[in-house]
């Protein structure tokens, strides 16, 4: 069983790679934008659209509004892109929006950016899968009843990529995301340029009329307003993963911050001119889109079964010349495999993040552990688990599940603004170069110009999508700040507790050391058991064994006595043929009468070769051993007999590591082999003891 695992497992993720070949997974710019950038690339996809969903609410009379909310959602990038510039230049140590603040804004504000940041990932990863999963559906409609399944399969893929490393990872995402960037641009360029001669692209859907929500009807004044922030929250959706760049600092090639920031300076205008061109093309043809097909007038299919294709779908139809078109269909496909892919981006990000809190002790420390590939195992097996659930609870549905999303992200933003701000005062005060103190006051501009837009966007995010279902998000970030508070604390009691004061105190030897091997009946484990604890030299040493059956024990006694064992033999009672509780109590009432010194409780194990055998062995001494490993002053040692079918297991050499032969290290391949090769036991290595032996 364990050899079929780690064949699955090689299969799966690779061969394990040593700690010195970190340094070749750094990455270089090509790379690292389809990585860390796929999140905000491909939320335009959908980010127009769910404008649109939002402003047809009122039926078809606010769609006049799109241009500006668009407009509104683009200045807010190139303001956010500029003050994340900043972050990467000034802690290029990876830590992101979490370091900024919780440098200068405090371990609290810390943590509540950290929190925010961990829950906006697992949504990045569902939405992004959900939408993308949507877009499979507007090309095959026959599999929408596979949609739950289909993202929860597309998330443990995403994961089992990640698992093989970074660098892997970017490679295997670095054709679908320019692939995705140069169809969108060459079907905004074709859109744009049928507009400018006279034969603008008509959406399938500019013949359908909307019915107006009730109360969504003449809409003024304050309800106006509303309805626009809230189309201006929903398209913020574009701006999700624009953070990932400055917590993926330390993976870029050096000069890690100007890459990092030339990256992000891409990333930001590519978004840009995508955005720009796919709203632009949906009010040029017309798309009118709802959540609720029933709503639609014309609507020829049956509303309650039959989705509406997306904005990307009803543009690329409309462009390419039709649903059967090739350009259609690869729109489609790299836009589905694009927003599939775009969850790599938290992929990269959780894993980063939560690394580093558990370096800082707010986490699990093996969330700190890098895997056989060099990428944070834990970290991206947690991310896909929760992520699948979500999913799964949620049934992949981007309605539902949009509304959880992007309050996490604008939380990180408006904090780490704020942040940047006070560490450019900081640094203010100190330098006196005139130069850099106009550069300071500059970024500090930038920064506080981000600060105030986007906690503007977070107080509108809040009071539009709050009562939708973003309460869910607020209560999963307050519950794991309250979580990892409590982490920490127990980690500082931990530390506290174990730290040495005395070193000559804590190595001052026992005054006695009293040894009790613990006996069922007289064969060779028990043999075994007594002759090791013989070997230790305890002051004292003595047989212990529990009257269950009146007549087994009589036998033992009786074998006892004829063996001359040598070592005293100690019956408990139990007359309610308990074992642990007994053996416990003896235990302790040693303890007790001598403090200072030490028991030492040696305990016969049998070593199997088959999972199932577990079942059948050992189960009294687990339980045993679990009790008094909770006792002070008490050492449970326990003393392996290896079953034959353990003997019998094969065994698989591992491979020589690199270095090995430089270091004149044998090759355990050929070590291995001797025996079986030549019929006889290796050098050095012990023959298996004979029948009786007790050893």
């Amino acid at each position: 069983m364990a050899r079929i695992v780690d064949a699955v497992k090689r299969l799966v993720i690779g061969r394990a790679l040593p700690s010195e070949g970190l340094q070749e997974t750094l990455l270089p710019k090509r790379l690292a934008l389809p990585i860390f950038a796929s999140d905000p690339l491909s939320s335009v996809a959908y980010a127009t659209q769910e404008i649109l969903l939002v402003l047809t609410l009122g039926g078809l009379a606010y769609l006049h509004l799109t241009s500006w909310v668009a407009m509104a959602v683009v200045g807010l990038m190139a303001v956010v892109v500029l003050s994340y510039r900043q972050v990467v230049h000034a802690y290029p140590s990876g830590g992101g929006s979490y370091e900024v603040v919780a440098t200068n804004l405090g371990p609290s504000a810390g943590l509540v950016v950290a929190a925010s940041l961990l829950v906006d990932y697992v949504m990045t990863v569902a939405v992004s899968v959900a939408s993308g999963v949507d877009n499979i559906i507007s090309a095959i409609p026959s599999v929408n009843e596979y949609r739950t399944v289909m993202a929860v399969a597309f998330v443990a893929l995403l994961a089992a990529i990640n698992l093989r490393g970074t660098r892997e990872s970017g490679r295997a995402f670095a054709a679908p995301t320019y692939l995705f960037i140069a169809g969108v641009l060459i079907m905004c360029a074709t859109g744009l340029f049928r507009w400018l001669v006279g034969d603008a692209p008509v959406a399938e859907s500019a013949a359908y009329g909307i019915t107006p929500e009730p109360g969504d009807t003449n809409l003024a004044g304050f309800a106006l307003l509303m309805l626009g922030l809230r189309a201006f929250s929903s398209g913020c959706t574009a701006l999700t993963g624009v953070e990932a760049i400055s917590n993926g600092v330390p993976a870029f090639r050096k000069p890690k911050s100007r890459n990092a920031a030339s990256t992000m300076t891409a990333m930001g205008l590519i978004a840009v001119v995508m955005f720009s061109g796919i709203t632009a093309l949906a009010m040029i043809s017309d798309v009118h889109i709802t959540d609720d097909t029933c709503r639609l007038t014309g609507f020829t299919g049956d509303c309650a079964t039959t989705p509406q294709r997306t904005v990307i779908a009803q543009l690329a139809a409309a462009i390419f010349g039709g649903e059967h078109s090739f350009g259609f269909f690869f729109i489609q496909a790299a836009t589905a495999l694009v927003l599939v892919l775009a969850a790599n981006t938290a992929f990269n990000g959780f894993p980063l993040l939560s690394s580093i809190l558990a370096q800082h002790r707010y986490l699990p420390r093996q969330l700190h552990t890098r895997g056989d590939r060099l990428a944070y195992s834990n970290g991206i097996v947690a991310l896909a688990v929760v992520a699948g659930a979500l999913l799964w609870a949620f049934h992949a549905s981007v309605t539902n599940l949009i509304h959880l999303y992007i309050l996490g992200v604008f939380t990180s933003f408006t904090l780490s603004q704020t942040g940047m701000v006070r560490h450019w005062n900081r640094a203010l005060r100190t330098e006196t170069d005139p130069a850099q103190r106009r550069r300071h006051r500059t970024a500090r501009v930038i920064n506080g110009v981000g600060a105030f837009v986007t906690g503007l966007v977070l107080v509108i995010v809040l009071i539009t999508k709050f009562t939708e279902g973003a309460y869910l998000a607020v209560i999963a970030a307050v519950v794991l700040w309250v979580n990892m508070r409590a982490i920490r604390r127990h980690y500082d009691r931990t530390a506290a507790e174990l730290a040495v004061a005395e070193p000559a105190e804590e190595l001052a030897l026992p005054a006695r050391v009293h040894a009790i091997v613990l006996v069922s009946k007289i064969h060779k484990p028990t043999l075994r058991a007594l002759a090791y604890a013989r070997a230790c030299r305890p002051d004292t040493l003595e047989a212990l064994t529990v009257d269950v059956d009146r007549d087994e024990t009589k036998a033992l006694q009786t074998a006892w006595d004829t063996f001359d064992m040598q070592v005293p033999l100690k019956t408990l009672a139990s007359p309610y043929r308990e074992i642990t509780r007994p053996v416990v109590g003896y235990v302790r009432s040693l303890n007790r009468a001598s403090p200072r010194d030490i028991v030492s409780v040696f305990i016969p194990e049998y070593v199997v070769g088959h999972w199932w055998e577990n079942g059948l062995h050992n189960q009294s001494a687990l339980w045993l051993k679990s009790r008094l490993l909770f006792t002070p002053g008490v050492m449970v040692i326990s003393v392996p007999w290896q079953l034959s079918s353990s003997q019998l297991r094969p065994h698989r050499p591992t491979r020589r590591a690199p270095g090995s032969v430089r270091r004149g290290e044998p090759n355990p391949v050929l070590r291995a082999g001797v025996g079986a090769a030549t019929g006889k036991p290796e050098a050095g290595r012990e023959k298996p003891p004979r029948p009786g032996d007790p050893r």
